[in-house]
């Protein structure tokens, strides 16, 4: 039984270390982005939506990964609902970030084929 319980120590070291590494990717990721959004928007960049949309996809997508390995070190219920309720969320908000993507390519690439016409 001790040679389990120290397996069980260490991989909860390994997770939260992961977790916390993921966490901080997906936060610089969402402030470099932010900010290059701004100097994009500061210059009249024509597709800086876009590229701020993507930056704060792939920024939840790292955070959304660090929610789900804290399922694995989650105890009680409470923390399993409130962790669930966190990617939920994420999810959600990544969807939509996707979403609002994909309708502004295809709002460019409409003004692109009008301008040709």
């Amino acid at each position: 039984m001790e040679i389990i319980s120290v397996m069980e120590h260490i991989m909860e070291i390994i997770v939260e270390g992961a977790i916390l590494l993921f966490e901080m990717i997906g936060v610089g990721i969402i402030i470099v982005s932010g900010l290059k959004g701004f100097y994009n928007y500061i210059r009249r960049a024509p597709n800086t939506k876009i590229a701020l949309a993507q930056g704060l996809a792939m920024g939840l997508e790292f955070k959304l990964g660090s929610e789900i390995l804290k399922t694995v070190v989650v105890r009680d219920w409470r923390e399993i609902a409130t962790v669930a309720g966190i990617i939920f969320l994420r999810a959600a908000l990544t969807f939509l970030i996707h979403w609002e993507i994909r309708e502004e390519n295809k709002m460019s690439e409409k003004n692109e084929r009008e301008k040709e016409s």
